[in-house]
């Protein structure tokens, strides 16, 4: 038999191979079976929103291997029979692509101290866009006293204080406060909830002797010993709170956990587990030797690095102890530690999710900010192209460290901006001048993630269940690059008119370039049909897809 590999296909005059491109399977990755029922798995996949970016390959597909005889059969060990075998006929081998995480560009002070409870420092620990509005909550300091408060804007660049009437200060309640700091709490909107429960906080908190011992007796497994801080006297809880409007706040009635995460916790509902997920600051450090002497549970302290949790529960309430899903790695300085974890998703797309996990370099007392994602929440990986934001230069308002927060958002004009506080001196400095101000890592036009082509690059999508008709693409050339476009139905076949023969190129740089195809716009599917996209790449980078 005469076999060729791959790499002299073309002396041989035979086809080139590959990939994986299946449809018709039993079920869809984010069925909504509920969880205690296992879902199917492989394509289509459904996006969950309208727009598409390769923050990492999953929505790519991973192409294979074959082998061809002089004839041209594909005689490849699996694949030559049954479904694998007609898997195998399509030519979607990913080459010449690499995905970059692109750095930020800095915006601030956002907003200007202007109220007696703002001159020390203003922070804005979430962000979100509620309908037209975007709503902010965060902590105010200065000769008041220190107070959680809250903001709005039409545009995410003007903010205005609205009168909450919650908290009374010099005989009025006409300001922006609501109640006590929160300390590393943040706020996100419950789309599964009623509405006397719309919005809902997650915080950093310590509980009393008699709570705890109530809690424990009631809750045996879900409690670390780091939980009971010696040193200090307090225990510390994962905290939550409920709200009809983002104003009045009611105290979840226990802890959702004892364990010791203490700073900046985000959570949000995950449609598709039908759960509330929190990640935490949680701690990498071994364990201890048992037959040592008791030191009143501190030899952690010295040994364990912070680092970024995870736990889930169906209610808001009796979350497990979070497990550990991101630890600083041999990647990183020996000094360095993950300080917090900023999850938060690419707007119009909540199924594609990030953080942005800020770095301390305890061994500077600087902070730079980086960027990892993940297919399901779980499994997380950092994105090449080093920080997208690092301490700015003495001075700066942002010159001694700076914090991600969550939420990244679509400002107006579709730049991706993402709130942070930048302090005036760094982490561990004497606090007695602390000086501290909101600002917007900024990336304009949304491109956040570049898959680039340096070359030449080809790749093609896994098959897509949609909203939409229309493609719309965020992308660059160089001169003399180009963009071409294919689709496909779910089995690999290109649709009627809509294969690569019949593309008009993309040249130049666009925010949203209508992908056509010889004058027609249409992508050609059935509204319940699965699509493939094919791109081929000249010197070109694609930021987003956008179906409308």
């Amino acid at each position: 038999m005469d076999l060729t590999r791959r790499g002299f296909l073309a002396a041989a005059g035979l086809a080139a191979v590959a990939p994986m491109a299946a449809d018709g399977v039993a079920g869809l990755e984010g069925d909504p079976t509920p969880p205690e029922v296992p879902p199917f798995t492989g394509e289509p996949y459904v996006l969950a929103g309208r727009r598409l970016v390769f923050t990492n390959w999953h929505f790519i597909r991973p192409g294979s291997f074959g082998w061809y005889d002089a004839a041209g059969n594909n005689v490849t060990v699996g694949g030559s029979e049954g479904p694998m075998g007609a898997q195998l006929r399509t030519h979607d081998m990913p080459v010449g692509i690499r995905l970059m995480a692109k750095p930020a560009q800095r915006r601030g002070p956002l907003i200007e101290p202007g109220k007696p409870w703002e001159t020390v420092g203003i922070s804005l620990s979430t962000i979100i866009r509620d309908g037209a509005v975007f709503r902010a909550w965060g902590t105010c300091q200065g000769e008041k006293g220190r107070f959680q408060c809250v903001f709005e804007s039409d545009d995410g660049l003007d903010w205005r204080r609205p009168e909450a009437g919650v908290v009374e200060v010099d005989g009025s309640t006409a300001n922006n406060l609501i109640g006590p700091p929160w300390w590393g709490g943040t706020v996100f909107i419950d789309p599964s909830a009623p509405e006397n429960e719309r919005y809902k906080a997650v915080t950093e908190g310590r509980i009393s002797a008699n709570d705890f011992e109530a809690y424990r007796e009631r809750r045996p497994g879900a409690w670390e010993r780091r939980a009971q801080r010696a040193d200090v006297g307090q225990i510390f809880a994962v905290l939550g709170s409920i709200s009809p409007d983002g104003l009045h706040w009611t105290n979840q009635p226990e802890p959702l956990v004892v364990e010791h995460s203490d700073t900046q916790i985000v959570a949000h509902y995950d449609t598709r587990l039908r759960q509330y997920v929190i990640y935490t600051r949680n701690w990498s450090v071994g364990e201890r030797d048992p037959s040592a002497p008791d030191d009143r549970g501190l030899s952690w302290l010295s040994v364990g690095r912070r680092s970024i949790g995870r736990t889930a529960a169906a209610q808001f309430a009796d979350f497990p102890l979070s497990q550990i899903l991101l630890e600083p790695g041999p990647e990183m300085a020996p000094s360095d530690v993950l300080y917090t974890n900023c999850r938060t998703e690419i707007p119009g797309a909540p199924d594609h999710h990030l953080m942005f996990p800020t770095v301390w370099h305890t061994g500077s007392d600087s902070t730079s900010v980086v960027l990892a994602s993940s297919r399901n929440g779980l499994h997380w990986h950092y994105l090449p192209g080093g920080p997208v934001l690092t301490t700015a230069a003495f001075g700066e308002f942002d010159g001694g460290c700076v914090f991600a927060h969550p939420n990244l958002l679509e400002l107006p004009n579709g730049d991706f901006a993402l709130p942070y506080t930048g302090y005036l001196f760094p982490h561990k400095y004497p606090r007695g001048q602390w000086r501290f101000s909101p600002g917007y890592a900024v990336w304009p036009k949304g491109r956040l993630v570049a898959l680039e082509a340096l070359e030449h690059g080809e790749f093609a999508t896994v098959a897509l269940r949609v909203k939409g008709t229309k493609l719309r693409l965020n992308v660059s050339t160089k001169r003399g690059g180009r963009v071409l476009v294919e689709a496909a139905r779910g089995n690999g076949e290109p649709l009627p008119g809509r294969d690569f023969a019949h593309a008009v190129p993309i040249i130049g740089d666009h925010q949203a370039a209508p992908v056509v195809w010889d004058g027609q716009e249409e992508l050609g599917a059935g509204a319940e049909e699965a699509i493939i996209l094919r791109f081929r790449l000249h010197m070109a980078a694609l930021y987003a897809i956008d179906f409308v």
